[in-house]
């Protein structure tokens, strides 16, 4: 259960202040009145005066005003089922989680501006389903389509270097197993050619595996569109060691000594995002510049999405509404004073 409303929830505040306030109030007149008479003889004094009707008067009340408070929250409960239609395009992002995206020519590191990237590009999005796939010597999805951004974010987090064991950058199998978050190849799903899906492969481009180009192209013969954001220098840069990243000069080196250099590879994501029919933009430290990806994913061809069942909250307002009529109502049916019997002997 959670409420709806909770800033009304401090108004409770005042209503137990109000039941403090009146509660001083009944110890200072109890207190007059034993300065004015025992209070053993008051009974005879004031034989219609009530000690628990006031009181209880008063408890309904505070209890009526709380639940009108609670009602203004609106507590809801359980799940509301309910079915919406949207409409979107489909994007998968494959992001390079190779050894070589820690390189630090742009900043903090190749992975960390990657991420930024894909967060910037979520971010633009409204109504398209996102999936994700990390890839290094192998591939594999992360997530698959959602229009649950936040949870897209939340797994975007998640994802890190050590993820991979087999190191390497096959973009190809990156980009089939994107593909398969679209349901192509799969026996249960009929597949139909769409404008309507894209791929956006996030990379230093060092492809060492696979025909990447050749996967595009089939991508795009299936009428997805594919397209790449490069990351780093082409000039090149060390790679930090994981255990020591920070430290000068801890940096990856070869058999033989030499400090290994990572270089980004433009001609190859030019020729991955040409065969694949979409555009190649290179991600830098400013973050303004894939303005041009944003505006393929905008462009999609959007369609209707099954129609997906939503979890909802059902509000529950009217049950502490209903208490507090009945509390104000019994309020009022009940006198302060004690009735007063009647008999023969008063009306004659």
């Amino acid at each position: 259960m959670h409420f709806e409303h909770t800033e009304y929830l401090w108004l409770l505040v005042a209503v137990a202040a109000v039941g403090a306030l009146w509660g001083v109030a009944a110890w200072q007149r109890r207190k007059k009145i034993a300065r004015w008479a025992d209070l053993s003889m008051l009974g005879r004094l004031i034989p219609d005066q009530s000690g628990w009707r006031p009181a209880a008067k008063m408890v309904l009340t505070l209890m009526g005003m709380a639940l009108v408070v609670v009602a203004l929250a609106n507590p809801q409960v359980g799940t509301k089922l309910e079915k919406a239609k949207r409409t979107g395009g489909d994007v998968a992002i494959c992001i390079d989680v190779s050894n070589s995206m820690m390189a630090e020519d742009v900043k903090p590191n190749r992975l960390e501006r990657s991420k930024r990237a894909v967060s910037q590009l979520v971010g633009r999005m409204a109504g398209d389903r996102v999936s994700l796939v990390v890839f290094a010597g192998t591939s594999f999805i992360q997530m698959p389509l959602t229009n649950d951004y936040s949870a897209v974010k939340l797994f975007l987090d998640q994802v890190s270097c050590d993820m991979i064991a087999t190191q390497g950058t096959a973009i190809g199998g990156a980009i089939e197993k994107a593909m398969q978050t679209f349901g192509y190849g799969d026996p249960d799903r009929e597949w139909e050619k769409s404008r309507g899906r894209a791929i956006i492969v996030i990379s230093d481009g060092e492809n060492h595996e696979d025909d990447a180009v050749g996967q595009a192209r089939a991508a795009w013969k299936e009428g997805v569109r594919v397209c790449t954001i490069g990351l780093g220098e082409p000039k090149g840069s060390p790679i930090p060691e994981h255990s020591t990243r920070g430290s000068q000069g801890s940096y990856k080196r070869d058999r033989n000594g030499d400090i290994i250099m990572t270089y980004l590879n433009e001609q190859m994501l030019r020729d991955i995002a040409s065969a694949g029919g979409g555009n190649y933009q290179r991600a830098g430290n400013a973050g303004s510049e894939l303005s041009d990806i944003a505006k393929v994913i905008d462009n999609l061809e959007k369609e209707d999405y099954d129609e997906t069942v939503l979890g909802g909250y059902e509000s529950r307002f009217q049950y502490p509404l209903v208490a507090a009529l009945l509390c104000l109502i019994a309020e009022l049916l009940i006198f302060e004073r004690r009735n007063r019997k009647w008999n023969l002997d008063d009306i004659l």
